[in-house]
């Protein structure tokens, strides 16, 4: 699909495209086990999942979350449930407790795809999820479940939920189904940071996965001979859009991995032949801090796509051998601009120049275009028909706040220079970003606020090891409370995703106030950046939290 055309943008028909173009060449290879799966059995199994949904009562445009973490049954059932005409809703698998019900109850979710050994959690919260009927467990060699899965499929079982074998659905008939999912149909559901409330869901229609991929593909100079390095998780936008479908829209293949280890990685990489990784943020900060050796250049990867652009970006490519892409965009909306090989060398840092299509713009806080140079919030407007999201499920207000003046707003701040290269500055949004996760301050408040000890809470971020940040907390507590920092620690840990859950913990008396009563956060953070040792660390009591 060189030239993208909206009108023939469904799963469905890349496929089937792609299935008759490359045939047996494979498309992923899973690293744990070495299995593989050819562009042919995509095809084939992907429309043999749509068809057993189908059968076992699901109907079109139903909602179905699938949380599991990276594997092939993963891609077959968020591309089987596409098929089918259904939403899958992808899920982080870190969510559990509270954060999980909100996740599947938002969404609408009717069904649940899930691995054999995060079941425990739904059941735990079965209560909270009425509207799932129907669960399919996929039986994916993992470390073993805390919990016993067969105690809890019965637990559903007796809740008269459906349960189901996800490699049943393997077995079915593949049919063309009554109603073909259109190019304009929404495909899937992914939930993003919340900055001023909680995780949005963001609407992506067939179309809008395919141009994603595609404008992907041809930025970063997909071939058919690419191999792309997959380790980033999947339920994410960068490994699922910016590195899983440009391969699938290029014929190429991806060499999957269960997660990011450094200790495997630069062996995966060799024995895969990667010739392209993504890494978001620390990840180039670890390859660079491991111990020079004279393997770095024996490998197969000729570029990685880095986000941030570290600053030893130069010295990067030289000690590896490879060169550095990068972008600028947002799940919520589209890429807008693409550091690649069209750009020139001397801006690498940059995130680069506008893509076509798209428009890019610097404005102050009343939409008023900055002047050259000046510093901004970075505003989009994707001008390709279906080639932006729909905007936030259930969410108009925030939508329209977003797409104010017929911008999409991006709540970060850059500037363009005088040849016309953008570079990022920082977020203006409440939100915090560790270990290459997006973390809503008010989410991590709202399940601090729900503990009967605590008053008052304000989270947000402090610099860390790894320049990127960790999670502080500034607690007021209610007048003669008895509350401990490892009560606290408990308490997120239970209703939190692992990377939310706090490390610095600052009691306070009171927390600074603006006169229109809203906390002063910069305060807190400047604060605690002073003098981090007299905050309570987890890491320094040596508390460690489970995923």
């Amino acid at each position: 699909m060189n030239v993208f055309d909206p009108r023939r943008a469904t799963l469905d028909l890349v496929l089937q495209e792609q299935a008759l173009r490359a045939g047996e060449k494979t498309f992923v290879t899973y690293l744990a086990d070495d299995s593989r799966i050819t562009y042919r059995a995509l095809d084939d199994r992907t429309a043999r999942i749509a068809s057993g949904m189908l059968a076992a009562g699901l109907a079109p445009r139903s909602h179905v979350a699938v949380l599991m973490n990276n594997c092939p049954e993963q891609l077959l059932a968020l591309w089987g449930i596409g098929r089918a005409g259904m939403v899958a809703v992808a899920v982080n698998t870190a969510a559990k407790g509270e954060l999980l019900g909100y996740f599947l109850g938002h969404s609408d979710s009717v069904a649940l795809v899930v691995e054999e050994a995060l079941l425990a959690r739904f059941a735990d919260i079965l209560a909270a999820c009425p509207r799932i009927r129907h669960v399919f467990i996929v039986r994916v060699a993992r470390t073993p479940a805390s919990a016993d899965p067969a105690a809890s499929a019965a637990a559903l079982a007796a809740a008269g939920v459906a349960v189901h074998e996800f490699a049943e659905l393997l077995d079915a008939t593949a049919r063309e189904p009554a109603q073909p999912p259109r190019y304009s149909d929404l495909s899937m559901l992914m939930y993003t940071s919340g900055t001023t409330g909680r995780s949005k869901a963001i609407m992506f229609t067939h179309a809008h996965l395919v141009y994603w991929g595609s404008e992907v593909a041809r930025q970063q100079d997909y071939v058919a001979d690419d191999v792309a390095y997959v380790f980033l998780p999947i339920f994410h936008g960068n490994a699922l859009l910016s590195a899983t479908l440009p391969a699938l829209i290029a014929g190429a293949s991806i060499a999957l991995a269960p997660r990011f280890s450094m200790r495997s990685f630069w062996s995966d990489v060799r024995r895969s032949g990667a010739t392209i990784f993504n890494g978001l943020g620390p990840v180039a900060n670890y390859l660079w801090d491991a111990a020079p050796s004279p393997d770095d250049r024996n490998h197969c990867v000729n570029r990685c796509h880095l986000v941030p652009v570290p600053e030893f970006a130069a010295a990067f490519q030289e000690r590896f051998g490879v060169r550095i892409t990068s972008a600028f965009g947002l799940t919520d909306y589209c890429r807008g601009t693409s550091y690649d090989s069209r750009c020139s060398p001397e801006k690498l840092g940059s995130a680069g120049l506008p893509i076509p299509g798209v428009d890019v713009r610097i404005v102050d806080g009343d939409d008023i275009e900055a002047s050259a140079g000046a510093q901004g919030e970075i505003v989009l407007r994707n001008n390709h028909p279906w080639g932006a999201s729909l905007g936030y499920y259930k969410d108009p207000e925030a939508t329209l706040q977003s797409r104010r003046n017929l911008w999409f707003h991006t709540g970060d701040r850059g500037s363009f220079d005088g040849d016309g290269y953008l570079w990022y500055a920082d977020r203006i949004k409440d939100s915090i970003r560790r270990r290459g996760e997006n973390i809503s301050a008010f989410e991590v408040e709202a399940v601090i606020r729900a503990h009967p000890a605590v008053l008052e809470a304000a989270v947000f971020p402090v610099s860390a090891e790894d320049s990127e940040d960790e999670v502080a907390v500034a607690i007021v507590l209610q007048t003669g409370a008895d509350f401990s920092p490892r009560q606290l620690i408990e308490h997120c840990s239970a209703n939190l995703a692992h990377f939310m859950v706090p490390r610095y913990i600052d009691f306070a008396q009171s927390l600074p106030m603006t006169p229109s009563q809203k906390v002063e956060k910069y305060k807190l953070r400047q604060r605690a950046e002073e003098n981090l040792t007299v905050l309570w660390d987890r890491e320094r009591e040596g508390i460690q939290v489970r995923r």
